[in-house]
Formats: C-alpha cells, structure tokens, sequence
C-alpha cells in the first residue's frame, strides 16, 4: 500500500483560510471521490465554502493553481492520469506536477498535491476514496494544505 508510514495529520479549526480546489475533469467517477474528499477535509477544518474550479485536464492544473495562489492561503489540487500505451502519461505527470511545485514555491502558497498517477483506473478508483477505497488522496491533499497553511501561519 503506498499510504504505508504516513503521519496521522490533524487539522485543528481554521475558519479564517482562504482555500481553493481545482479539480481536473477527466474520469469522472475518480475525480467525484477525490473532490468529496477534499472538500471533507476543508470541512472537518471548519473551512465552509471553498472555491472550487474545474480544469480542463492535470496539465491544466497548474495554471489554474497558480491564479489561485494570488488570492487564497491554500490551493488543493486533484486529478488524475492513467497510464496509456504512449509517453504521454510521462509529459502530463512531469509538467503537472513541477508546474504545481512552482506555484507552491513561487507564491508561497501550499498546494496540496492530489495528482493520482496510475497504471489502470482500477488503482485510481481504489485511491480516490470512493466507499471500498483503500485510500482517500483527496483527503490527504487537503488534510496536508492546510496543515501546511496553520504551520506558515505560525511563522
């Protein structure tokens, strides 16, 4: 399981945040998991109301993600790519995800990182935290964002 040694994360209430969710649009099913998660998440911290985009696609996850950063304390992004039998899977993962470390460190917003990077859609299924997942990474995304954000508060 690759959630094996994670750190149980709390988030304590931070009502105050301003946190935004772009969601990629492809496969559906995945993406309605990961998005309830994280919108769990922003919930169970006390945040109500987050804004929620959709993108077109994970590759443009992070120019979205980085229109957000100028206005919100927290950026969630969730999507994810499946493995084809071209190397497209290897530019979309690439792009998606150094563009999303750019924002994160160009803005010094934390963004969190909810890129499912699969091999089939039934291990995207199993880790977008659909009843009978193994795994709920759009919680994770959040729970981490704003883990993130109360501890540069704090700073």
């Amino acid at each position: 399981m690759s959630g094996h040694g994670s750190p149980s994360l709390t988030t304590t209430s931070h009502p105050d945040l301003r946190v935004a969710i772009v969601a990629a649009s492809w496969h559906q099913e995945v993406m309605d998991g990961l998005l309830d998660g994280a919108l769990r998440g922003c919930t169970e911290a006390g945040i109500t109301g987050p804004t929620v985009v959709r993108a077109p696609g994970s590759f443009e996850l992070p120019v979205i993600a980085d229109r957000l950063a100028r206005t919100h304390d927290a950026v969630i992004a969730l999507g994810v790519v499946i493995r084809g039998g071209t190397p497209h899977f290897e530019y979309v993962c690439s792009a998606a995800t150094d563009g999303l470390s750019r924002v994160a460190l160009d803005h010094g917003v934390p963004v969190g990182f909810g890129l499912l990077t699969c091999d089939d859609e039934e291990q995207a299924l199993d880790r977008s935290g659909r009843e009978g997942s193994s795994e709920d990474k759009g919680h994770e995304a959040a729970t981490a964002a704003l883990a993130t954000a109360a501890v540069l508060a704090e700073l």
